[in-house]
């Protein structure tokens, strides 16, 4: 870390969540794949993540993205989504940011785009009014009608999906999903995801469970649903989410609930909005996620070796 004096982040927010994209100044992750990249940064540069994101240069909900070259000739770039407590396997709001960020420094047009992934090839489509539709990793239902006794809360029933990240999803009768109650939220949803973790109940071969996605009636008139987000860690997601609006789609395909191609509007808890679908690619079901996202700033950050926060406030 002390070699890295400065680096070139852009940041922008997609629907209303923060993305950080580490343009310079990152050491090149050494590996042939993306994931193997992830895991020595994983193991060999995470003071570097928790410089990027935590205080005092961001905070809890910073999602950041570093950019490597790609695996595939295809593609326009790598990437390798982290935030505050540690990496994630796909973002759907962070590639959103990434395109338009990537658009921001003359390395896309508007048109079709590839990238890769921790988990898998994605690609967007980019439209000249600045709209980007993702096309996501494979989404996968894995348990239904899960159901936990969560102290203080007493049986919670929900769904096991996978979007490009674990999700337990599910309704609350009682706590209104609004920014003045997402301290009760946070409460809630953070007391599910330890008793999940406490009963062994995980994603496919043992994966942690590590988002916790509620969902009530629309506030707003064009949309289907209103959700609230518990990301890794204690922060929540300001935006509908990409990832967990393609668990969502899955678990509504399965139960019968959402056809292939019918639209799905998810408002998030700041009132945003993305627009979602599903499509058949053989046995897999491949979810859209269509949003906007918006440059905030350029900056350089510092890393002085005499700052005792500069690998951020633990």
């Amino acid at each position: 870390m002390n070699g890295v004096p400065t680096m070139d982040v852009i940041d922008s927010h997609t629907e209303g969540e923060p993305t950080r994209v580490v343009l310079t100044g990152w050491p090149e992750p050494p590996g042939h794949t993306i994931a193997e990249r992830r895991t020595f940064m994983e193991r060999e540069q995470d003071a570097l993540r928790r410089g990027v994101v935590r205080e005092p240069r961001g905070h809890d909900a910073v999602v950041g993205a570093l950019l490597t070259p790609p695996e595939r000739p295809t593609a326009a770039a790598g990437v390798v989504f982290f935030n505050d407590v540690g990496y994630l396997g796909m973002c759907g709001h962070g590639l959103i940011g990434v395109v338009r960020t990537l658009q921001h420094v003359g390395r896309v047009a508007p048109g079709h785009i590839e990238l890769d992934t921790p988990v898998g090839p994605v690609s967007a489509e980019l439209s000249d009014d600045g709209v980007v539709t993702i096309r996501n990793v494979p989404a996968r239902v894995h348990r239904t009608d899960v159901t936990v006794t969560v102290p203080g809360l007493g049986e919670v029933t929900g769904d096991i999906a996978w979007g490009g990240n674990w999700f337990f999803l599910t309704e609350l009768a009682g706590v209104p999903l609004t920014l003045d109650h997402r301290g009760e939220l946070l409460r809630l949803t953070t007391a599910i995801r330890d008793t999940l973790i406490r009963a062994g109940i995980t994603g496919s071969a043992g994966a942690l469970i590590d988002h916790v996605e509620l969902f009530t009636a629309p506030s707003r008139p064009d949309a289907d649903a209103r959700n609230f987000v518990l990301c890794p860690g204690s922060a929540y997601d300001r935006s509908p989410c990409g990832t967990g609006t393609s668990a969502k789609m899955a678990v509504l395909h399965a139960k019968g609930r959402l056809r292939l191609g019918q639209r799905w509007r998810q408002e998030g808890i700041v009132g945003s909005m993305f627009t979602g679908w599903l499509e058949a690619d053989g046995d897999a079901l491949v979810p859209h996620i269509q949003g906007r996202a918006f440059v905030t700033a350029r900056a350089t950050l510092l890393f002085d070796p005499q700052d005792p926060f500069r690998h951020g406030l633990a």
